[in-house]
């Protein structure tokens, strides 16, 4: 995991069935040298608006870390409300 100047980050835990599923996700759509980026949004009258895509591009100050064998981006505003949350899944 990398660490920008005056920000902590603590990985968000994502379990393996969730890595799993992610990876197979991006296999499908044949993104091989891309990440899983989570991070937040809005925070107006709703409040925060919580999301994930995939992405190809480090930003300047990201976290990057691997999971299960998943890569992992978290920028530094989003680590702030993202610290200690976990992404799981289930099939129901």
């Amino acid at each position: 995991m990398n660490a920008h100047a005056g920000y902590q980050y603590v990985p968000n835990n994502i379990t393996q069935a969730a890595a799993e599923r992610l990876l197979g996700m991006m296999q499908e759509r044949e993104l091989s040298d891309y990440s899983l980026r989570v991070f937040v949004s809005g925070g107006g009258c709703s409040g925060l608006q919580y999301g994930m895509t995939f992405d190809n591009e480090a930003r300047d100050g990201d976290a990057t870390w691997d999971a299960h064998g998943l890569k992992v981006m978290l920028d530094p505003i989003s680590a702030r409300y993202l610290t200690g949350a976990t992404i799981s899944y289930q099939q129901d």
